[in-house]
């Protein structure tokens, strides 16, 4: 059996150490140096990196090193293996400074050099010495060469060089559909979908990554009509989606209501039998319970073989959607018994469904055991649940002492959810001071000026509601109106607070008035 094959049958460090010490104790490493080492300096590559805490007898890293500085002729390839690896394990630096000796020993550099030594260049955030690497690229006649080309396009669109990412690919005779892929990616993060639709309408080829890439940006950005129709005309065209672009369409739909379309991605995924990872069980976790399937959400986190955070975070948050405050808390139990680290999302899910299910004392053991017991930091949004769920359960005076000792001080929504609290339990003396905060924050929302106006009209101060409405109507505050949409055979209707807009609004004011009779005449 050859090296080659021994090689390929290891499974661990320690197996390369086997083979490595069988052709050191036989004598037989001395018979062809160069080629045994390379061959196991180049295994090591294959292994995915473990903690840095290692010893050097288990540090892939540091055993790689040591294989390369006992190679007598190094060769480009030995070369670039060595450099590869400290990309792999995350030492850019060293990569730079192989490189450096590389060319000091008059050792060429290759077309597979410089892809390994741009990726050290992202790793160290340094744009100056991608700039450099560039005019390497450019005195060797790499620039040519379509891998390379494309390595120098992507870190130029990691640094947000997005102008010089578009000049290399303008310049090039040479770009492929990776090189447009590259470029839409960077414009896809950078937010302009304008330039990366721009650039996907003139691709001669289109693959899976390209349409996938897109569709994720338009949902990101809360295009999600956008989204659902450029993955519709993906499937017609009979393009097989990626996760990203299946999960990307999920999301949209979810955020949409869009629940036919959504069971179509799902029923595509049943029949082409394709592997649910977690990534893909989050999305759909993420779509049953956003649009009102809750069981069915359960049902299929429930069969997901391997669950991530993100997929605890999913299912946490849809059963809070729900109200299901209890059996969110029974979620949280299970995942910290299963060993996920919780973050900041997970704590919020569950406070949300504490606080839909009324459960104050719940909530307050897991915000004081955030930082102490899980190691989350509490974040802005998690004292605004907590003044939520206390301003709803009436203790009001506890939620402004809560707001009081925050360290960053409460901001629109902190301050929003005590004055939704003092309106429900007619504290007006709390709800002004509140409002007050709310106003200076925010003085152009004029939420804040109808519910205080209510909280007034509550306790018939009536003076108060009328100079609160002058106000309102003669300042320049945003009227926000209530929108809501609902999806009938197919069709989207959307409602926007006091219209008369639909063609059906009369039959719809007839039926609501209908239901308002029928309501006065049962008390």
């Amino acid at each position: 059996m050859t090296l080659n094959n021994f090689i390929k049958r290891c499974k661990t460090i320690k197996q390369i150490h086997q083979i490595h010490a069988h052709f050191l104790t036989k004598g037989l490493l001395f018979l062809s140096p160069c080629h045994i080492l390379t061959t196991i300096l180049y295994a090591i590559t294959t292994f995915k990196p473990i903690s840095s805490a290692s010893s050097p007898t288990t540090d892939p890293l540091s055993y790689a090193l040591s294989i390369f500085n006992n190679i007598p002729y190094p060769s480009t390839f030995s070369y670039n293996t060595i450099i590869r690896a400290h990309t792999l394990f995350s030492s850019p630096l060293n990569a730079v400074v192989l490189f450096s000796q590389m060319r000091t020993v008059s050792i060429p550099p290759d077309f597979y050099s410089f892809p390994f030594l741009l990726k050290a260049c992202s790793q160290l955030c340094s744009h100056s010495l991608a700039q450099t690497i560039h005019s390497q690229v450019l005195k060797l006649g790499f620039i040519c060469d379509v891998f390379v080309l494309n390595s120098l396009m992507r870190v130029y669109c990691i640094f947000h060089r997005l102008r010089d990412a578009q000049e290399l690919f303008d310049e090039s005779l040479y770009r492929d559909v990776v090189s447009c892929n590259t470029l839409i990616d960077g414009y896809v993060k950078a937010g302009d979908l304008a330039h990366a639709r721009q650039l996907f309408d003139t691709m001669p080829f289109r693959d899976a990554v390209s349409w996938g890439t897109l569709v994720a940006g338009y949902a990101q950005s809360d295009q999600c009509q956008e989204a659902i129709q450029l993955f519709c005309n993906m499937m017609d065209l009979d393009i097989k989606p990626d996760n990203i672009a299946l999960v990307s369409a999920l999301s949209a739909c979810a955020r949409l209501g869009e629940l036919e379309q959504g069971k179509n991605i799902h029923r595509y995924i049943e029949l082409n039998q394709i592997r649910v990872d977690s990534f893909l069980s989050t999305g759909l976790v993420d779509f049953y319970a956003k649009c009102g399937y809750i069981n069915t959400a359960i049902e299929i986190f429930e069969s997901s073989q391997k669950k991530n955070l993100f997929t605890w975070n999913a299912m946490l948050v849809g059963l809070a959607m729900h109200g299901l405050g209890r059996l969110s808390l029974v979620y949280f139990s299970r995942m910290i018994e299963a060993r996920i680290k919780p973050d900041g999302v997970t704590i919020l899910g569950a406070l949300v469904g504490c606080s839909h299910a009324g459960l104050v004392d719940e909530a307050r053991k897991l915000f004081d055991e955030m930082e102490s017991v899980y190691g989350v930091s509490k974040e802005l949004k998690h004292y605004g649940c907590m003044a939520d769920l206390l301003g709803r359960a009436g203790l009001i005076e506890e939620a402004l002492e809560m707001i009081k000792k925050m360290p960053m001080g409460g901001d629109v929504f902190v301050w929003s959810g005590l004055l939704g609290g003092c309106r429900i339990h007619g504290n007006v003396e709390i709800a002004e001071a509140a409002a007050e905060h709310v106003m200076k924050l925010k003085p152009e929302d004029g939420g804040v000026y109808k519910v205080l106006a209510d909280v007034y009209a509550n306790a018939d101060r009536w003076e108060d509601v009328v100079k609160i409405r002058r106000s309102l109507d003669a300042g320049k505050i945003i009227k926000n109106a209530g929108c809501s949409l609902i999806q009938l055979n197919g069709v989207m209707h959307e409602f926007v607070s006091g219209d008369s807009l639909h063609p059906d609004s009369d039959e719809i004011y007839l039926i609501l008035d209908g239901i308002n009779t029928h309501q006065l005449e049962s008390f």
